[in-house]
């Protein structure tokens, strides 16, 4: 159990830091300052009390990143409440079902998803209230909550009659071993799974953000006035943890985007707000890469002069300006995680000297696993594992050349998975370690490399062992593939490809003609793995693949 304690650092940074910036909407350009989000946390803090909330009772949150989204969890953490976010790409069904299956008490949402639930689908839920101005939407049992909302302001000045001073920010002891987080997984298996995650996983995962070195510096990567762009979804673990829970215990400004980060929307946001830290999914950044790089090195006298040793090493340095320019040119470091990313994106951006860095983690580790800072940044790798909060092995004869699945120890293991003790016995062992899930090999330094996940493993019939996303990253960086998904049929190894249609009509290709492509294509790729790794066909799939709320594609759908 670590020693320090996530509330108790929330408490400290609130007071030091309470006249700087802390949440902003970008589109409303509405901002809280550490002082005013405190004080809106202390006005929650009343209704949750009149709502008789225990330390330990669960609430639910659902809805676009925005400034109250924010602060409804930040509110519910500091009360000693068990905090519920959900993914706003649940469907109805699985929302009510992870009210229900969480116990919530109480509800905060986005007006728009109240349209698709009846108060008799959620019997628990005392009260349910806006993120727009917390308004009450539904109460059950008469209207003393709904009344006491609408006169907030009249009880806050009563709590504190002498004005809500710095010292007043205090929050009550929540130890480290209870339950903070409930989190339901949006798995590729096709149900989602409550992980649990107690205030140690979550402080572990802060405490790590916040005193990561940046050696380019010498300073943390996170810092008082720090700026963070958050546009990935809060209500998943990756986003939450380095774009929210790290930022506001060190003084950080987290601008809010709250909306889908189209290409144009999140540069036009990047050029204004100039992070200096940014947490990215592959997808995003792969799409950024192709629409910004690539046209750049296609340009006749740049692919000529790229061939040059010298010169070239002088427009890498042109191109790493660029990049970071459109990124707003504060970028000290750019994090990947959530997925694997394109080899051939990550090699030149490492090529360029550009901050990327890849890390790899998990729901049920809150979720961070292993990171390395981009100038300690191993190629084909997702950085080395926490060894000060995790212990990792890899279940192999040989863990540096023969990849087992990856186990961990430690401090961010969560508790395990909600009212699901079968789940939980399935993977975490009465010795604490944990299985991932995921298979990977070790570096004597601690460096990990991810070959795929366990149940996605292909076992041939001559014994060898194929893991399709491998494949997939090179099929991916073919011409006129959007995406893949490499299955077994029939004892052959297939692709199932989604032509990137865009880029197609963008060269004149008719849609008759992609099939000739992709032909090329499978000759290429089976020039480019093992004898035992080539593809029999590539099927064209006309549409993208089912997704789930995170991006990962339902493979499940597609192994028949």
């Amino acid at each position: 159990m670590l020693q320090e304690n996530l509330i108790k650092m929330y408490e400290k940074s609130f007071r030091e830091n309470r006249e700087m910036p802390a949440l902003t909407d970008y589109f409303k350009k509405e901002t809280f300052s550490y002082y005013e989000m405190a004080k809106e946390i202390a006005k929650l803090h009343l209704l949750f009390k009149k709502a008789d909330i225990k330390q330990g009772d669960k609430i639910a949150l659902i809805g676009r990143n925005n400034t109250r989204w924010c602060i409804s969890y930040m509110a519910t953490i500091t009360y000693g409440a068990t905090i519920v976010p959900i993914l706003q790409d649940f469907n109805p069904n699985d929302i009510i079902h992870i009210i229900n299956h969480s116990e919530s008490k109480l509800l905060f949402l986005g007006d728009t998803y109240w349209d698709n639930i009846e108060p008799d689908q959620i019997p628990n839920i005392k009260a349910v209230f806006s993120l727009t101005d917390y308004h009450t939407i539904y109460e059950r049992d008469g209207h003393s909550l709904t009344r006491y909302q609408s006169d907030i302001i009249k009880h806050y000045r009563t709590a504190y009659p002498r004005g809500f001073r710095t010292e007043d920010i205090k929050y009550p002891d929540v130890p480290n071993e209870q339950l903070m987080l409930l989190n339901y997984t949006s798995g590729t298996t096709g149900y989602s799974k409550g992980v649990m995650l107690t205030c140690n996983n979550l402080t572990g995962n802060v405490l790590f953000g916040v005193t990561e070195i940046n050696p380019d510096t010498n300073n943390t990567f996170l810092y008082r006035g720090s700026r963070s762009l958050s546009f990935l979804p809060l209500a998943h673990a990756f986003g939450c943890a380095f774009d929210l829970l790290a930022p506001l215990a060190t003084g950080g400004h987290v601008t809010l985007l709250g909306r889908i980060p189209a290409a144009k929307i999140l540069m036009q946001a990047m050029a204004e707000v100039k992070p200096t830290m940014v947490c990215c999914v592959p997808m995003i950044l792969e799409k950024i890469y192709r629409k910004q790089v690539v046209p750049m090195l296609e340009k006749k006298p740049m692919s000529i002069a790229m061939r040059i040793p010298l010169l070239n090493t002088a427009l890498y340095s042109v191109i790493r300006k660029k990049l970071l320019d459109a990124f707003g040119g504060n970028v000290d470091i750019f994090i990947v995680g959530g997925a694997p990313i394109n080899e051939e994106t990550e090699a030149f951006l490492l090529k360029i000297n550009f901050p990327l860095t890849i890390g790899y983690g998990m729901t049920e580790c809150g979720p961070l696993v292993s990171f390395a800072a981009h100038t300690n940044f191993k190629p084909g790798s997702c950085g080395r594992y926490l060894k000060q909060h995790l212990e990792c092995k890899i279940d192999s004869p040989d863990p540096e050349k023969i990849a087992g699945e990856i186990m961990i120890r430690g401090e961010h293991v969560m508790m395990g998975y909600y009212k699901n003790e079968q789940a939980t016995n399935d993977v975490l062992e009465p010795d604490g370690w944990m299985h991932t899930g995921d298979m990977g090999t070790l570096d004597p330094d601690g460096t990990l490399y991810i070959r795929g996940r366990c149940k996605t493993m292909i076992l041939t019939g001559s014994g060898q062992n194929i893991y399709p996303e491998e494949i997939e990253a090179k099929l991916n960086t073919l011409y006129l593939v959007l995406e893949s998904l490499v299955v077994q049929r029939e004892n052959k190894l297939v692709a199932l490809v989604v032509p990137d249609y865009e880029a197609a009509a963008a060269d004149g290709i008719a849609k008759a003609d992609i099939a000739k492509y992709m032909d090329e294509n499978l000759k290429q790729i089976n020039s480019l793995v093992a004898p035992y790794e080539r593809l029999a066909e590539i099927i064209i799939y006309p549409s993208e693949f089912e997704k789930t709320p995170k991006r990962s594609i339902k493979r499940y759908l597609y192994n028949i």
